[in-house]
């Protein structure tokens, strides 16, 4: 048992997590074909779904970063947004029980649902580092983001067979359990959070100063945005693309991406030993091209044809892959790099442009694939993508073989290591 995972704490975070990550592989299909065969949705009201769930990123990151770090309440914000959460996504079954499920309830139901996904991320990463000792920063990602690959692995193929036998609204209902499930979960740990930051500490700004000073983190965050825009481009028209284009049942789909995430499952038991045999750095910036390259197999799929599901499958399988090593090798850097006390603040300003990018990158998707077509816009898109990497290309990032070189200023790697000479992980 990897040693994380004999500490009860530890131990609960991540299993509450797995199940919640199983129930989002669910609404991440259930919630497009909602938009697709219930609504018959356009490309531009595909691209616009996408973005409303993820404009609180842009809006509210920030701000939850101050409120969480001023009150020192993270634990207990990412409780109450899984039960928000899961009272959220009722809202679609029961409108399309009484026959009012219309686009204006996908658009409340999505932007609600984004704003509480802002409070529970911006805080978890407070969490995370506050359960994890510094040495063990790699495992816990990898840990946490296998969940993720295993939930990939899953969940897709459980949507896939929900939404044939139930519908899709139905099939929602399973992601809220697991978010009751999520909030079971936190309940049960007591994590050792920083005191709350006074005014002057709390300000907006320090977080977005912070970035600006670190190279490492600026340049993480430039890369990760950029590869996070061209990719919502590309996702805002891919459930359209595949199921109308291409002609692959919503069953179908939720298979082929379900066995696509074996790729997953082997980026995260691979990301560990890469970063041991090449650093930390080298993985993040070779990540930065795994992941979005083979995006391009799914606009070279011909439609209609045999090898339509091979093309599709691959282009997830190795996607998978790529993800896991971008997730588990930058998200090891930035625990690392970051300050304790400042962690939310950081995180939402971080957050705030990562994320922020991405309603961006879905209403350019929808504008492009109403204006020059589907197929050419995620050609576009997945080319785009690999321009992130030339951020990666400098020595501050190449020459990252462990965390260690990460810490921001020497005063803060002798606190750490003085933390992780006495920092142990006690079994039950």
């Amino acid at each position: 048992m990897p040693q994380l995972l004999r500490e009860r704490d530890f131990r609960s975070f991540w299993v509450g997590q797995t199940l919640s990550l199983v129930g989002d592989q669910v609404t991440a299909l259930a919630i497009p074909l909602v938009g697709v065969l219930a609504l018959h949705a356009t490309a531009a009201q595909m691209g616009y779904l996408t973005a409303v769930g993820l404009a609180p990123s842009l809006l509210f990151s920030l701000h939850a970063g101050v409120l969480l770090d001023r009150h020192a309440t993270r634990r207990r914000a990412m409780l109450a947004a899984d039960i928000g959460r899961a009272a959220i996504l009722l809202a679609v079954p029961i409108a399309w029980w009484s026959n009012t499920l219309q686009f204006g309830v996908l658009y409340a139901v999505a932007f609600l649902g984004g704003s509480l996904d802002v409070i529970f991320f911006v805080a978890y990463n407070t969490v995370f580092v506050a359960l994890t000792p510094p040495k063990l920063f790699v495992q816990g990602q990898s840990l946490l983001n296998g969940s993720r690959a295993a939930s990939q692995l899953a969940g897709p193929a459980i949507a896939g067979v929900l939404i044939g036998v139930l519908t899709a609204p139905i099939a929602l209902l399973v992601d809220a359990v697991s978010f009751l499930a999520s909030a079971a979960s936190l309940s049960r740990i007591r994590p050792q959070e920083p005191p709350p930051a006074t005014e002057a500490q709390g300000s907006l700004t320090v977080g977005i100063r912070f970035i600006r000073q670190s190279p490492v983190v600026r340049r993480a965050l430039a890369a990760t945005a950029t590869v996070n825009y061209f990719n919502f481009v590309f996702f805002s028209l891919f459930v359209l693309f595949v199921v109308r284009d291409l002609g692959v049942s919503a069953a179908h789909l939720g298979v082929i991406l379900g066995v696509a995430g074996i790729g997953a499952v082997a980026g995260s038991l691979l990301t560990e030993r890469v970063t041991q045999r090449i650093g930390v750095g080298r993985t993040f910036a070779l990540s930065c091209v795994v992941f979005p390259a083979p995006l391009m197999l799914a606009p070279a799929a011909p439609a209609h044809s045999l090898w339509t599901s091979s093309f599709v499958f691959l282009s997830a399988l190795l996607c998978g892959l790529g993800v896991m090593l971008l997730d588990i090798s930058v998200g090891s850097i930035l625990a690392a790099a970051i300050p304790h006390a400042l962690r939310a603040r950081v995180s939402g300003a971080y957050r705030t442009v990562n994320y922020g990018v991405r309603p961006l990158g879905a209403l350019t998707g929808g504008a492009l694939g109403s204006s020059i077509g589907v197929r050419p816009t995620l050609w576009l898109a997945a080319i785009g993508g690999l321009t992130g990497v030339l951020w990666t290309l400098s020595p501050q990032i190449l020459r990252l073989r462990d965390l260690e070189a990460a810490l921001p200023v020497p005063s803060q790697r002798a606190e750490r290591r003085s933390s992780r000479s006495v920092a142990s992980v006690n079994p039950d």
